[in-house]
């Protein structure tokens, strides 16, 4: 074995310890002892280590692919993550589900904390998203700069895509919006309700919709589509994506340092880069 070799396991660093020639100073059980401590050195401390459970809607899905495993990695904690509907996740959660760590829009964790399903002292807001129109890549461009063109985008439109109403806030937001526009109608005819990350976006990718709108965060990375930028600002929902510890967490402790890894500054790139503002 060269000099910069590792032996391959706790096993061989003990029974190689086991062995010495008579006349050495040390012990057979000091070197034993010595190579279980090199051993140990060369792994992270998990005596600690919890499972958390996070429940999150679908806006963060590419924030918590990459900071999730940096996580458990730094901590050793090992984290399961379940992406729900926010009225679905909001429901369950007020019937009696558990869970460790929530992420939804700041107003959802509002509503809970009044029903005092999270603790209030341990929230974080991570990032500001906003709603972005979409076609698919080579398609015409419409103008979406000021509300009344976005309006005859959407009039013109042969088709157009957007998450349920009564399931996401961006739903609900442009089941509002289309009717404050006054065409409703004209739209109802058109529309097919379907969230981003359940086939929405796909539709307009395959060409079987022409125009979608979803959070930025929802789109932001996906092939075959192009944006067209924000809705017009009168028209803009704003959200801001939050965390906090569920009253029913089991780790409250952990939970809570995963609260405030996600937030760390040294992870706003990781935000920002998957389609969020960061919040001042």
């Amino acid at each position: 074995m060269g000099h910069d070799a590792v032996p391959k396991s706790c096993d061989s660093l003990v029974s190689t310890a086991s062995f010495r020639c008579a006349g050495d100073d040390e012990t057979p059980m000091n070197r034993v002892l010595l190579a279980l401590a090199v051993c140990m050195s060369q792994f992270p401390p998990v005596a600690n280590a919890a499972d958390i459970v996070l429940k999150s809607g679908g806006a963060p899905k590419d924030v918590l692919i990459t900071l999730i495993p940096r996580f458990e990695k730094t901590t050793g904690h090992r984290v399961t993550v379940e992406h729900v509907l926010i009225s679905a996740l909001r429901q369950r959660i007020l019937a009696g589900e558990s869970a460790d760590v929530l992420l939804m829009p700041t107003s959802a964790l509002d509503n809970l904390a009044e029903m005092r399903k999270i603790r209030p002292e341990d929230r974080a807001a991570y990032g500001i998203l906003k709603l972005v129109a979409i076609v698919k890549n080579g398609a015409p461009r419409p103008d979406i700069s000021n509300v009344d063109t976005f309006r005859r985008a959407l009039v013109n439109a042969p088709s157009v895509v957007y998450s349920t109403p009564a399931s996401t806030p961006s739903g609900a937001h442009m089941a509002n919006m289309v009717s404050q526009l006054g065409i409703s109608d004209i739209v109802e005819r058109k529309v097919t309700y379907r969230p981003a990350l359940e086939g929405g976006v796909g539709m307009v990718a395959g060409g079987r919709a022409a125009i979608g709108v979803y959070p930025a965060s929802e789109v932001v990375h996906v092939d075959g589509i192009t944006s067209l930028g924000p809705l017009p600002e009168p028209l803009q929902l704003t959200l801001v994506y939050g965390g906090a510890v569920a009253t029913t967490s089991t780790s409250p402790g952990p939970a809570r340092e995963l609260i405030r890894f996600l937030g760390a500054p040294q992870n706003q790139a990781v935000w920002r880069h998957e389609g969020f503002e960061i919040p001042h």
